[in-house]
């Protein structure tokens, strides 16, 4: 996993590293020792999927107040998708800045 940081502090793009042999492919969606090492602590407690049918179509912001606050992890297995991170945190230099990443 390599994991490249966006201008919020704790958000990354995650690439997966893919192992190709004469067998075929390997790759590791997730190992939690790579993601400690981004300073996230925080257990995963539920992974999630959804599907969107129509193209256009917006899912909504999430956000959860501590000790309630989760990571969130987008992955795009077809297609496109243009997630986006707004910053609410009120202590951050970033307060209200917004970044979009096309997956």
């Amino acid at each position: 996993m390599k994991f490249s940081p966006l201008p919020f502090a704790d958000a990354f793009v995650i690439q997966l590293e893919p192992y190709a042999d004469e067998r075929g492919v390997f790759t590791r969606l997730f190992c939690w020792d790579e993601v400690k090492q981004i300073r996230h602590h925080k257990q995963i407690v539920q992974i999630n999927q959804s599907l969107t049918k129509e193209k256009g179509a917006v899912r909504g912001m999430h956000f959860q107040y501590p000790p309630k606050a989760e990571i969130k992890m987008v992955k795009c297995l077809s297609g496109s998708v243009l997630d986006v991170i707004i910053d609410l945190r009120h202590s951050s230099a970033t307060l209200l800045n917004w970044h979009g990443e096309l997956l």
